[in-house]
This record gives C-alpha cells, sequence and structure tokens, in this order.
C-alpha cells in the first residue's frame, strides 16, 4: 500500500509522540516494486513486492541510535523508539552530529505518474511481448528485464520539519544474441510515464546491433577518437558525478584535491563546453526536492562551463570550513549539443563507435582512472561511415581527461546506468579524441 502524504503525516506524528529524547527524527520509505524478466524469447518469472520500512533516530546531546522496524501497530512503533533511545545511551558521542534541521521549504514534486502508479501485470506482458515479438521476427533470440517501482519517502522530526515525496519510474533492458552466437546488442531504456515507454524501438536498436556485429574483426589497441553513445557516456561520466564531494578534495583523497589541504573549486578542469547539473523539477528526470538530512534541493550547477562552481558539503564539513552547506543531489544531468549520432559518425575520419561499457573498475581514484570492457556492438568507423564491427576491448580511461579531449557533443538522452545500480542519467553523445585502448577482449 502506497501511504497518502497525510496517511504518512499521521503515522509519523504517532511515532513521535513517543519520543523522549532531546531530538528525535523519523523516516519513512514504502514501495511497490514489480518486475518481469524474460530469455530466449519467454518469460521465465515475474513478481511483485510492497514493503514499508520506518527508521527512528533519537538523539541525548551527541549521542545518536537508530532501530528500523516493518510493523506498524502501537506496540511496535513505540517498541522501536524505545530501541533506538536505548541505543543512543549506550553510543559513544558523535563529534559530527550537528542536530536537527527545523522546517524547510522544497520545491513542489513532480516525479509521480498515474500511467504508472496505476501499471497492471497485463500492461508489463503486453511491454515484454513487443520485445520477444521484434527478434522473433528476425528469427533472433532476446533476453531483457523491465521494473517499475511506484513508492514514496517522507521525514519528520522533533523541530518541526516535514517532508513527503511519491515517485514512479519504470527501467526496461534488453540483449540480443544472433543464433549463430557471435553478435550481441544492447538497448535500455527509462522513463517516468510508461506510457512513454517503447520496448519495440529500444529492441530494434539491440537488434541492429547485434546483428551488425557478426563477424567482428581484431584492430590493434591503442589511443583511438571514440563516439560515445549516451549509455557508454553515463557509465564512466557517473564516476566524476559521485566524486564531487567538498570534504574528500579538502582532505587530500580526492582528483579534486591540492596541496596545502585546498580542493579545485573555482578552477577549470575539463573542456568549457561542459556543464554538468542537477534539478529536481527536470520534467525528463524529476527527483526528491529533498536530501536525506532533510535539507532542500534546488536546481545546481556543479560544473559550468568547465569550471568546478559547488561541491557537496555535509553541514557538518560546512561548519567547520564556515560555507553554506550544499546536499548531495538527487539527479545527475549533463548539458549537450545538437549532433545526432549520425552526424558524429559522418564527422569521424577514423575512429571507433562504442554502443556500452561494462563491468567498471576504479583504479586510481586520485585521478578517476577507470578500467572496463566494450560490450554489445563496437565498431569501426572510417571516412565518416561504420565500416565493420570490431573486437571489444579493454580501457583503461578517466572521465576528467576523458572531458578534456572531447571533440563534439551529441544529443542529449535519459539513460539507466548498466552497471547494476539502474540509476538514470540524462546526458549526451560525445565524440572523444585519443580514448585509451589497452588490449582486446574474445568476449562477445
Amino acid at each position: 500500500m502506497i501511504l497518502s502524504e497525510t496517511e504518512a503525516k499521521s503515522l509519523l506524528q504517532k511515532v513521535l509522540k513517543y519520543s523522549k529524547a532531546d531530538e528525535c527524527e523519523v523516516n519513512l520509505q514504502g514501495e511497490k516494486w514489480s518486475n518481469i524478466r524474460y530469455a530466449l524469447n519467454k518469460v521465465s518469472t515475474c513478481g511483485s513486492k510492497t514493503y514499508k520500512v520506518l527508521a527512528v533516530q533519537s538523539a541525548f546531546g551527541k549521542k545518536v541510535g537508530v532501530a528500523t522496524i516493518d510493523e506498524f501497530d502501537d506496540a511496535s512503533l513505540e517498541k522501536v523508539v524505545r530501541r533506538s533511545e536505548e541505543l543512543a545511551q549506550l553510543a559513544p558521542e558523535n563529534p559530527e552530529y550537528t542536530g536537527l534541521l527545523g522546517p524547510q521549504q522544497y520545491l513542489p514534486p513532480s516525479g509521480f505518474i498515474n500511467s504508472t502508479a496505476s501499471l497492471t501485470s497485463v500492461d508489463r506482458a503486453k511491454a515484454v511481448g513487443q520485445s520477444i515479438q521484434v527478434a522473433r521476427s528476425q528469427k533472433q533470440t532476446v533476453a531483457g528485464y523491465l521494473e517499475d517501482r511506484v513508492g514514496y519517502s517522507a521525514m519528520m522530526n522533533s523541530k518541526g520539519l516535514f517532508a513527503y515525496y511519491p515517485s514512479a519510474k519504470v527501467n526496461f533492458s534488453a540483449t540480443i544474441r544472433t543464433d549463430n552466437g557471435t553478435g550481441s546488442g544492447y538497448a535500455t531504456q527509462g522513463v517516468t510515464d510508461f506510457a512513454k515507454l517503447n520496448t519495440a524501438s529500444a529492441t530494434q536498436i539491440a537488434l541492429q546491433k547485434a546483428v551488425g556485429s557478426v563477424g567482428a574483426q581484431a584492430i590493434e589497441p591503442g589511443k583511438y577518437t571514440v563516439i560515445l553513445e549516451p549509455l557508454a557516456a553515463a557509465v564512466l561520466l557517473e564516476h566524476l558525478f559521485r566524486s564531487l564531494d567538498a570534504r574528500s578534495a579538502d582532505e587530500g583523497r580526492s582528483f579534486l584535491s591540492k596541496a596545502g589541504g585546498k580542493s579545485k573549486l573555482g578552477e577549470q578542469i575539463v573542456d568549457e563546453r561542459v556543464t554538468i547539473y542537477s534539478d529536481p523539477t527536470n520534467e525528463d528526470l524529476p527527483s526528491s526536492p529533498w536530501s536525506a538530512d532533510g535539507r532542500a534541493q534546488e536546481k545546481i550547477s556543479w560544473i559550468e562551463k568547465g569550471v568546478i562552481k559547488n561541491l557537496f558539503y555535509s553541514r557538518y564539513w560546512a561548519q567547520k570550513k564556515g560555507v553554506k552547506p550544499v546536499p548531495a543531489p538527487t539527479n545527475f544531468m549533463m548539458a549537450g549539443g545538437t549532433a545526432s549520432l549520425e552526424e558524429l559518425i559522418k564527422s569521424t575520419q577514423r575512429g571507433i563507435l562504442v554502443t556500452k561499457f561494462w563491468y567498471i573498475r576504479s583504479v586510481d581514484p586520485q585521478s578517476l582512472l577507470v578500467t572496463g570492457l566494450t560490450r554489445d556492438g563496437t565498431f569501426y568507423i572510417e571516412n565518416g561511415k561504420i565500416k565493420h564491427p570490431v573486437k571489444n576491448f579493454r580501457f583503461n580511461e578517466s572521465p576528467v581527461i576523458m572531458l578534456n579531449n572531447l571533440e563534439t557533443l551529441g544529443k542529449v538522452e535519459r539513460v539507466v546506468s548498466s552497471e547494476g545500480s539502474f540509476s538514470n542519467y540524462l546526458v549526451p553523445a560525445m565524440k572523444i579524441r585519443e580514448f585509451t585502448f589497452t588490449s582486446l577482449s574474445d568476449a562477445i
């Protein structure tokens, strides 16, 4: 059951009445998560789960304890409050505890869509059926996954803060393998509004990649001009997105660190065409207008025209540094250009088109150097045309270096990270020079 704002508020007020602590904060999360999985052109599993969880944080001075529960009768609610208070009394003082926030003003939420909230098992089956039909029509084999999440989060504390955010989203992915096992293609789509999901067109893209990647030829590893489709770009950029933290930069643990305990805040670190920002009200990627600790989110630039404009500051670290606290955002997006993927290819004399990266691992946090593999459609470009598929590569590259070697930005798309988090981003395709491939991979 998805609780309304009124229902969530009533429940949290009841919990707070049990508190005997100096300060108390209650967080409530609930979700209906449904999914359908298919392989070998047949549905293999489907399921749905509804849950809600309550977390109570009690504080006596700087001694803090947290307890959670998923039972909601009055006795259980009082029990979880008492447990959090007992844990707080046993805990050592937390020198970084800054106390609770009072009431905040939030931007209006925009992430709840009725077409997604009212999805049925028949709707999911029809969407998956359209994907399977694309593969069957060409005598190919598809495997895929569709999930929809409809939920809410709410927070209330003893200082009068209350926040509520309902949300809904759908993620879809499909992989096609050719019947001879030598070609593979992948496509994904993330939407807030289920009515905008088109599993057939996404699967058609995967089909084209799979058929086109048959007969891949080996070429020498080295530095190449690459065209990264938005999906490939996103899994590298998210390493940069998650590293825009002021404390790690100030303490010398980040690519943004400088000698003497300083950061690169205010300096240009990438090409001037790069602008990375967050906006919880963006209609193509809506997100919560409040952060985990209750601070209000707003539209904010992290990198503007290549310059580091802002970093995340916890309330403790901001207080220590005497600056305004800036919460970590609830979404990320990068401004793009006007070039289509076809135009990027046409403008390339010699290069490689990358559909997807996977198995990404950090090599050096100080430079954001990561390693990984190409997958599901890698193609050699010559004289502005795709000439033939190539065998997959291992690469070593940093998104910072990548964004300094930027040649052209393409159009922005909403993509779903393929690295397991199923995070959604708005990022453009991009043409990059001197991208480093270190070895070949025999994987399809």
